[in-house]
């Protein structure tokens, strides 16, 4: 026993120290592959060249910023570093501005301008561009630099203007999650983990999906019930997104997470229809404690809709998170309680028996706690032993969203 324990720690060490060199690794792999490859197995090889091919790209991740304008610009961060390290091509580079309760009108907007503003920095101090269509997430894979899709969390920005669309597509938006948490000054639709009130999708949602179609930014219907989700389906033309999800049938071993995310998964049926109707059903990484457990959870995924509609939307943040010093915390009593320790948080509905459960670290490169470096790597890596294939982990990986995200802004 003794002698296996030794055996497994080697191997863990070894696997985490591939994981830790190769994002280092992979950028120089084109460029003289077998100096780069020396001391590499043939597994690492494997996994380091599906990394270098294909496009990985998380189809949702917060980048903290700050929304108040005396905080601008806000502390620097290390985007490009972390996106190196983690392997990815592409973040769809997202924020929401209810975290905090909105009081008055045009707070919404005000915030979405900051948020808008304060990204400004980051881009331009990590000498990251926003891609605004296929061909610029394209050309930034050739030359291996790391780029984002700028999108926003709710449309609570808009406050009934539709106008307001224009001015955010100028400003870069290309992916718009329609819902958040808490409703919008003026609804656009029903939110999953809130009572219904608007049956469905309203009116003016049904005028932002319009609008984004035709100005070319990608519609991502996360956070939306089904009524809402089915109504919206009769008005679109163009493929859209479930970006951060997962079966309600993989509800993982921590009995706590599972029942605050149960709500916010999807059924077999319900991702039956989003399939059928060209939809992409991003796997988040909430409910898998494990890289295996979220190969495992993908790949259920998949077995329902099919290859070409499952992507990877972790929902983690690539960089520290930023807390306001303005912020009391004072949330929307429709926000969901998301932490066991948050004193909003009825003691009665907080399960038993797995509280400290560790759920890996704050970033998408510590999502897994032990893995310090590499979330697409390790991805890979455990697809490829989950029996993928490199075209396979290619689709799920980027391409998926890539195919739904080149329809949504050719031409524009």
């Amino acid at each position: 026993m003794a002698t296996k324990n030794k055996i497994d720690e080697q191997n863990d060490w070894t696997r985490r120290k591939f994981l830790a060199t190769m994002s280092a690794v992979s950028a120089a792999i084109i460029v003289n592959p077998i100096s780069s490859w020396a001391s590499l197995s043939d597994d690492e090889k494997k996994v380091a060249e599906i990394v270098a091919e294909t496009f990985g790209i998380d189809t949702h991740n917060h980048i903290d910023v700050p929304l108040i304008s005396s905080e601008l610009p806000g502390p620097k961060i290390d985007l490009i570093g972390q996106m190196k390290n983690s392997g990815l091509s592409a973040l769809v580079m997202t924020f929401a501005v209810d975290y905090q309760r909105l009081t008055e009108v045009g707070q919404a907007y005000e915030r979405f301008l900051n948020g808008l503003t304060a990204m400004d920095t980051v881009l331009e101090l990590n000498k990251m561009k926003r891609s605004l269509n296929f061909s610029d997430i394209k050309n930034a894979h050739k030359t291996k630099t790391p780029t984002v899709i700028q999108s926003v969390e709710g449309a609570h920005f808009l406050e009934g203007k539709i106008e307001r669309l224009k001015v955010a597509y100028d400003r870069g938006l290309r992916h718009l999650t329609l819902l958040h948490d808490n409703d919008a000054s003026v609804p656009l639709g029903d939110i999953f983990t809130n009572p219904p009130k608007w049956g469905g999708i309203t009116t003016f949602g049904t005028e932002v999906i319009k609008e984004c179609e035709r100005l070319g930014i990608l519609v991502d219907l996360s956070h939306c019930d089904n009524n809402t989700i089915n109504g919206a389906l009769k008005v679109m033309t163009k493929p859209f997104i479930i970006s951060h999800s997962g079966l309600d049938t993989r509800l993982g071993d921590n009995e706590f997470m599972a029942k605050m995310m149960k709500p916010r998964l999807i059924s077999k049926e319900q991702a039956k229809i989003v399939a059928n109707t060209g939809g992409v059903i991003g796997i988040w990484t909430h409910l898998a404690d494990t890289p295996t457990a979220f190969a495992d959870n993908i790949k259920a995924m998949v077995d329902i809709v099919g290859i070409d509609h499952v992507a990877i939307g972790t929902d983690t943040k690539m960089t520290p998170a930023y807390r306001s010093p303005n912020d009391k915390w004072e949330q929307p009593k429709e926000r969901p309680k998301q932490n066991k320790n948050d004193s909003n948080f009825n003691n009665d509905d907080k399960p038993k028996g797995n509280e400290n459960k560790n759920q890996g670290g704050d970033t998408t490169n510590t999502v897994w706690g032990n893995q310090k470096k590499g979330f697409y790597f390790t991805v890979v890596e455990a697809l490829l032993k989950a029996g993928y294939t490199r075209k396979e982990i290619g689709k799920i990986g980027g391409g998926n969203y890539l195919r739904i995200f080149n329809e949504a802004t050719k031409g524009h």
